[in-house]
């Protein structure tokens, strides 16, 4: 790891400038996962909850969430994203669900942050949802998985 990049000679915070990096494809790839009572999963799982599919609203919620990174992060460059997919996996053994967040773009800075940022609203948007039914449930475990493109090449978490 080299130094942090989000402060400039004097200690300052600033935008890092991208104009001089290639423009080459880049994709990040983040998880998380929520944990939740029985009774809870039971819900999410069947589809049943009076609010609706709470998987699908919280797959569109991580989508809009991965567009608006920006938005949330002061020194997050706007970036046009070219796809991004959110998976679920229910995890019955124990009582969670595990979400997957794919970003892509093609640019001159990653894509990361999105990713990362879907993830988090994805699962916020599942306790939400079942909040009124399941005060404790815990989201833990988000964190980057994957990088490829750009000047560092290809990082993959080791387990």
């Amino acid at each position: 790891m080299s130094e942090l990049t989000h402060f400039d000679a004097g200690g300052q915070a600033h935008m890092v400038d991208v104009g001089a990096k290639a423009h080459t494809r880049r994709r990040a790839v983040a998880e998380g996962h929520i944990r939740m009572l029985p009774a809870t999963f039971a819900l999410v799982k069947g589809g049943g909850h009076k609010k609706g599919d709470v998987l699908g609203i919280a797959r569109i919620a991580a989508i809009m969430a991965s567009k608006k990174a920006a938005d949330l992060i002061p020194l997050c460059h706007p970036i046009a994203l070219t796809r991004v997919a959110v998976d679920f996996e229910l995890l019955e053994a124990d009582n969670a669900v595990r979400i997957e967040v794919t970003a892509e773009c093609s640019g001159q800075t990653g894509v990361e942050m999105e990713a990362l940022t879907a993830a988090n609203v994805g699962l916020l948007t599942i306790y939400d949802m079942c909040k009124a039914v399941d005060r404790g449930m815990v989201i833990d475990g988000v964190r980057l998985l994957e990088k490829e493109g750009g000047k560092s090449g290809h990082w993959r978490v080791e387990s």
